[in-house]
C-alpha cells in the first residue's frame, strides 16, 4: 500500500485527488482545513490545519506523520488565489499572506520532511500557467507560483534521492476558478474572459490525469516545471 501525502483535500483538485487514491488502496495523509464526510476512510488519517498559520505547520505535519517512515508521492495542492486588481493596488501584506500559503508553508513541509528523516520518493508542487504568464490582475498568484516552481528547483539540488516537480494542471472546475469566471470582469481582466471560454475540467476527470501526470514526470529532470496539458 502506497503512503500518499496532500494538502488541501477540502475541496477542487485535492479532494479529488484523496478520493482517487482512496479508492485505489492508498494510504493517505492530509493536512487542510477541513475534512469532507464523503472522504472518511480508515485508510485516511487527517489533520486540520490552516496553512496560512506558519508557525503551527510543522507540528501539525510531524503529528499526521508520527510513525511513518516513508512516504510514495507528496502532493504540494493547498493554495490561494488572492485578490484580482492591479499590482501597484496590491499592498505588500495582502501579497505576503498569499506567499504564505503558496510558497512558505511549501517550504516548512518540506524542511520538516528532512528534519524527521522521512524518506520521500516524489514531490509534487501543484503551480500553474500563472507562473509564466504575466495576466493583468493576478499578481500576488503569479509571483507565488513563481516563487514555488523556484523553491522546489533548489530542493531539487539539495535532495538527489527524491524527485521533485512542479506541473500545472490545467484549468478545473475549483472555487478559485469559479471566483475568477463568475466574479472577476473579463473586460478589465482578459485572463477571466479565456478562462470562462476555454475548456474546464471536473475535478475527478482532472486527478485521473494527474496521476497518470506524476507517474510521467519521472521521465523529466528533477526541478522542471510541466503543464499536464503539454504531456498527452
Amino acid at each position: 500500500m502506497k503512503n500518499i501525502f496532500i494538502t488541501g483535500i477540502n475541496s477542487g483538485i485535492g479532494k479529488a485527488l484523496a478520493k482517487l487514491y482512496l479508492e485505489n488502496e492508498a494510504r493517505v495523509y492530509a493536512l487542510g482545513k477541513s475534512l469532507e464526510p464523503s472522504l472518511k476512510s480508515e485508510s485516511l488519517t487527517y489533520i486540520q490545519s490552516d496553512l496560512e498559520a506558519l508557525e503551527k505547520v510543522a507540528t501539525a505535519l510531524s503529528e499526521l506523520l508520527s510513525g511513518v517512515d516513508s512516504l510514495d508521492l507528496c502532493i504540494l495542492n493547498a493554495g490561494v488565489l488572492g485578490e484580482i486588481k492591479e499590482l501597484h493596488k496590491t499592498p505588500i501584506f495582502e501579497i505576503e499572506r498569499v506567499l504564505s500559503v503558496n510558497v512558505w508553508a511549501n517550504k516548512i513541509i518540506i524542511d520538516t520532511l528532512i528534519e524527521k528523516k522521512i524518506e520521500v520518493k516524489q514531490i509534487v508542487g501543484i503551480s500553474s500557467g500563472a507562473a509564466v504568464n504575466a495576466s493583468k490582475g493576478w499578481g500576488s498568484y503569479s509571483l507565488s507560483k513563481s516563487a514555488l516552481n523556484m523553491l522546489l528547483k533548489l530542493y531539487s539540488r539539495e535532495m538527489p534521492n527524491t524527485h521533485i516537480a512542479a506541473l500545472a494542471p490545467g484549468v478545473v472546475d475549483t472555487p478559485m476558478v469559479r471566483h475568477i469566471t463568475n466574479d472577476v470582469d473579463p473586460a478589465r481582466y482578459p485572463s477571466a474572459k479565456r478562462l470562462k471560454e476555454g475548456p474546464i475540467m471536473e475535478p475527478e476527470v482532472a486527478a485521473k490525469r494527474l496521476r497518470e501526470a506524476f507517474k510521467k514526470l519521472k521521465e523529466y529532470e528533477s526541478g522542471s516545471f510541466l503543464d499536464v496539458r503539454n504531456m498527452d
